[in-house]
């Protein structure tokens, strides 16, 4: 069992590196369909770790509850997440996608009270406030490019697209809270292949529809390269890193984590696209990350609670 805080830097560095390539995946988004995006990712995250697959000598035989669970975590975290979505922001805007998707923190610390009995200390409601604050300030602070990259339909369709928002942030928090149920009788890393695989079964009807369609001799390398890579981060590193973090880390606590994302994918954008924060996003991003520090800090008073189907965990 890994410490308390490199289980942090694992959640830390797991949406981090969410937020780089999502920063990042533009070309990819404008080279290919995104139901061909999401096949070919799940594709060379099946090829990339078969090995993953293989059950250790200590675990238990999975029950129908389990490959239940994996199924439902792959479904709707990957599959029905990416839908909602895209299709939510093209209905809406990019700003009220970044406001509503700033309810994560909080969806996944009453999702764990719910259905996994979590005890959520004070202090981690507090932090779960910072870190919708600092989200949906940031969010606000972009209405001008929201506006802009709305859709021409957005007035019809506004009702919609909210519902649609509001069910990928269900998505994303049920994504956590089953994490945290499977780490209790399966490994990360198999965890981590066991959902790519799901994602690619899911996927294979439509990737195979506009593969059919789509001029691969069209793309060039560099694409190809960065196709791998993105690949490699979204299905492989990024969830073994998170599955590997909520092995220790109560459900609620490491959901104050995905604040990490959208602040990533702004440092990568000053960083490395050239754009520039403005004052409000700063003072933003010192919410969220303060939301980080008070999810952290260890509790003088941490109470043990146990975590159905997972390990003992203390409240922060």
């Amino acid at each position: 069992m890994i410490s308390r805080p490199v289980a942090y830097a694992c959640l830390a560095m797991s949406m981090s590196l969410v937020g780089s390539y999502v920063a990042l995946s533009k070309p990819l988004a404008a080279t290919f369909p995104v139901l061909l995006l999401a096949w070919l990712r799940f594709g060379i995250g099946a090829v990339a770790m078969p090995h993953w697959l293989r059950k250790s000598p200590d675990e238990p035989p999975m029950s129908g509850q389990t490959r239940g669970l994996l199924f439902l975590q792959s479904f709707l975290g990957n599959f029905l997440f990416t839908i909602c979505m895209i299709s939510g922001v093209s209905m809406t805007s990019a700003t009220s996608a970044g406001v509503i998707m700033a309810s994560i923190p909080a969806c996944v610390a009453v999702m764990s009270w719910l259905f996994l009995r979590e005890r959520i200390a004070p202090r981690t409601w507090v932090a779960v406030v910072c870190a919708v604050l600092g989200i949906a300030l940031f969010s606000l602070s972009q209405s001008h490019h929201g506006a802009a990259n709305a859709s021409p339909d957005t007035p019809d369709n506004e009702w919609l697209g909210y519902a649609l928002l509001v069910a990928a942030s269900i998505c994303e928090a049920a994504y956590s809270v089953i994490g945290k149920k499977l780490t209790g009788s399966l490994s990360p890393r198999r965890i981590t292949s066991l959902i790519n695989l799901w994602g690619f079964l899911l996927a294979t009807p439509f990737g195979i529809y506009y593969a059919l369609r789509f001029d691969f001799a069209a793309v060039h390398s560099g694409i190809w390269l960065l196709l791998v890579l993105y690949a490699l981060a979204a299905c492989m590193w990024s969830v073994w890193l998170w599955m590997t973090g909520l092995k220790v880390v109560p459900a609620a606590q490491g959901g104050v984590f995905t604040v990490l994302l959208p602040v990533s994918a702004a440092a990568v954008g000053v960083l490395v696209l050239g754009e520039q924060f403005t004052p409000t996003q700063l003072i933003a991003f010192g919410m969220a990350l303060a939301s980080v520090v008070l999810a952290t800090l260890p509790s003088r008073t941490a109470a043990r609670v146990t975590v159905p189907g997972g390990s003992d965990a203390r409240g922060q």
